[in-house]
């Protein structure tokens, strides 16, 4: 592993050397083959930075619009805030004279937060992620309202503006972390930084054990294309009333709420399942979405709504019921073959399953697609055949 000097060594060299990326874009063939040939007019260390960047960069393209001519590391680029959800972030910021953007990265928060006219100081321990940070601000034109400090957050003492805060959530393993405890900074630091700002965010993993920790703070669980992505800790200037929100990106549709204001019955399934989205079952607010749609549980224990009429929300994945079985091999492969299903998607949330081993030994040799969905049903496990809706 490198020192945080020779990394921006080496970053500073590749960027002053654009011939050597123009050369490897020409090159075709095995990898071996193409390091060996700019090995010999490039050193060593430069034509593998140089690669690994080419690489990330495509990897890139999944969260930034413009990760093409970006600046990655490999840490950088998978705990980087993918470009909507940041943007998305940002709105609330919007036009802040100042904005710390601490533990930046590669800069993914501190770029929106540019782009919705705030002027950002970004904060990393590493000098490196610091020119990342800046380089990628030019890439998406504003540069001239981040500057990078390289310096350990703990030791600041300002706390003018506002805050937002990417706490690292690997430990020194690269394992993720879910306990918010183990975060660097900590819990501890996190709990003191939201009572002496005016208001701002921190970062959060959707996973992590967030509830109880942050007093009169907003929690937004943010999903993006039905993946859950961010648990956002809003306080105060920037928090709302409600103690809990989910997002649904690209859309933007939100729900927020207490979670203990809304109760859902448990009944009967009608023609239709649905399936929350993931920020709303991690936000606890499915007896609150299935108030306001009309709908109700199948089972205490399971986070999926029946309804006996279709409903279109970008909180919910709709599966219209073929038909409702017992958890029992012989039955359902029966069924699925009776709907001539050529593909078929398996669910399940609380039932112990393989997903896999049992779509394998489907028998899908019709032409349609189809759903299995294994879930609970007053306390039984059972197999819905379903279709989907929209």
């Amino acid at each position: 592993m490198t020192t945080d000097s020779e990394d921006c060594r080496i970053l500073k060299s590749l960027r002053e050397t654009p011939e050597l990326f123009a050369l490897l874009d020409a090159e075709s063939g095995r990898e071996l083959g193409v390091q060996k040939r700019l090995r010999s007019e490039f050193d060593a260390d430069l034509v593998r930075a140089a690669m690994t960047v080419r690489d990330l960069q495509s990897r890139g393209e999944i969260k930034f619009t413009r990760a093409a001519d970006m600046w990655f590391d490999p840490k950088g680029l998978e705990q980087a805030t993918s470009q909507t959800v940041a943007e998305h972030k940002a709105k609330r910021f919007a036009g802040q004279d100042h904005v710390s953007d601490w533990c930046c990265g590669i800069g993914a928060d501190a770029i929106a937060l540019a782009t919705a006219g705030c002027n950002v100081e970004a904060v990393d321990l590493l000098e490196a992620q610091c020119l990342r940070t800046e380089w990628n601000a030019e890439v998406y034109g504003v540069a001239d309202r981040v500057t990078t400090r390289p310096v350990d957050v703990t030791t600041i003492v300002d706390r003018t503006g506002l805050l937002h805060l990417d706490p690292d959530r690997r430990n020194e393993l690269g394992r993720r972390i879910t306990r918010v405890e183990d975060c660097s900074p900590g819990l501890p630091f996190l709990q003191q930084v939201i009572r002496r700002f005016a208001g701002g965010a921190i970062k959060l993993s959707p996973a992590s054990n967030f509830a109880g920790k942050f007093l009169d703070a907003e929690i937004e669980l943010v999903s993006l294309h039905g993946e859950c992505r961010e648990a956002t800790v809003w306080f105060g200037e920037l928090a709302a009333e409600e103690s809990f929100r989910a997002t649904a990106l690209p859309s933007g549709e939100t729900l927020a709420a207490d979670p203990l204001s809304a109760w859902t019955n448990v009944g009967e399934p009608g023609e239709f399942l649905f399936d929350p989205d993931p920020g709303i079952v991690r936000a606890g607010l499915v007896d609150v979405l299935a108030e306001k749609l009309d709908l109700r549980r199948l089972d205490d224990a399971e986070e999926y709504l029946t309804g006996d009429a279709p409903v279109s929300s970008p909180f919910l994945q709709t599966f219209r019921v073929l038909d409702n079985l017992a958890n029992n091999p012989k039955q359902y492969r029966r069924a699925v073959r009776a709907h001539s299903f050529g593909q078929a998607e398996v669910k399940c949330r609380h039932i112990p399953i393989h997903a896999e081993d049992v779509r394998r030994k489907l028998p899908l040799d019709g032409s349609k697609p189809g759903v299995l969905i294994f879930a609970r049903q007053a306390g039984k496990a059972r197999a819905f055949v379903c279709e989907r809706v929209g």
